[in-house]
């Protein structure tokens, strides 16, 4: 018997569940985390990429000879990156100095095109998504292009329903699951798994671009969240509630979660955790419990998260 993949693409998805041992207080309920990061690129972006690309290919949008855009903060545009390299069509990636460096780095790596755009101050703003996206609309105006639109992609949602029907067959009833929002595609194709199963469904933002907490963005360092706009996949149905989490919390735990219970993810995924522990604070035992991470660690060694 061997167990040999037809290509790099059959390895997306069915990522591994782990408990957390060492940041649970007494009295809290269960927290389990999918570890997204064993994805091909390092994220859970690889299972939108993937969707979007085959999507368009089954309705024709994307042909041979084509060429694919999009702009991204760089996991996404890895991910398109992958994919891309693998099916043979050039892709072109708008993005930004705002994001990190080994993102741009990644995308290159895979053979795209990455064209840099200056942010202010190394901060995600409002402005600088509607920038890339304004460029993005002018490039798939032209012949023989194919827009990924993240934001708008329907196929992005089914990308990631994968992650709840795995964490169902993974882990049984779960009580709550918390993730972030920067597309909205992840949350809502959990949601399309979990709710109809009873499970609580919480959308999370950072506490310095509160668009859906207070209903105004601004600037801040989380990476791939807090575009600065309720994004099209976000319909108000797809989670019971909204929080607004500290960036300096989320930055500690992503600190945290590597030294104490081995687990190296980014600023995002230390933000999902964070809300996490006060949902099973507030749940109690009997409870589980369910967030993910959302990338690796790698991608951020070059900034000054891992430097505290």
């Amino acid at each position: 018997m061997t167990d040999i993949r037809d290509s790099v693409l059959s390895a997306i998805g069915n990522t591994p569940v782990v408990r957390l041992r060492n940041l649970i207080g007494e009295g809290s309920a269960d927290v389990i985390i999918k570890l997204e990061f064993y994805n091909p690129t390092g994220s859970y972006k690889d299972r939108m990429a993937l969707a979007m690309i085959e999507g368009a290919e089954r309705r024709g949008t994307l042909r041979p000879g084509m060429r694919v855009i999009e702009y991204t903060g760089g996991s996404t545009g890895s991910s398109l990156a992958l994919v891309c390299s693998v099916k043979g069509y050039p892709f072109i990636a708008l993005s930004s100095d705002a994001w990190s460096e080994e993102k741009l780095r990644t995308m290159r790596a895979f053979g795209a095109e990455v064209r840099v755009f200056p942010s202010e101050g190394g901060k995600v703003t409002p402005g600088l998504i509607q920038t890339l996206k304004a460029e993005a609309e002018r490039l798939a105006a032209e012949p023989g292009t194919f827009y990924a639109n993240q934001f708008n992609n329907r196929n992005a949602i089914e990308g990631y329903r994968g992650i709840g029907t795995e964490l169902l067959a993974q882990a049984g009833p779960i009580s709550a699951f918390c993730g972030g929002v920067g597309t909205a595609g992840m949350i809502s194709g959990v949601s399309q798994a979990l709710k109809p199963t009873g499970t609580r469904i919480i959308a999370l933002e950072p506490s310095t671009s509160p668009v859906l907490t207070a209903g105004y963005g601004g600037p801040h360092r989380v990476e791939g969240m807090g575009v600065g706009f309720v994004p099209p996949h976000l319909t108000r149905d797809v989670y019971d509630e909204a929080r607004a989490i500290n960036e300096a919390e989320a930055r500690v735990m992503a600190r945290r979660l590597a030294r104490e219970e081995g687990i190296f993810g980014g600023v995002s995924t230390g933000l999902n955790v964070v809300a996490a522990l006060q949902l099973a604070r507030e749940l109690g035992p009997g409870h589980t419990v369910a967030t993910v991470a959302v990338d690796t660690g790698l991608k951020y060694l070059a900034g000054d998260l891992f430097e505290a």
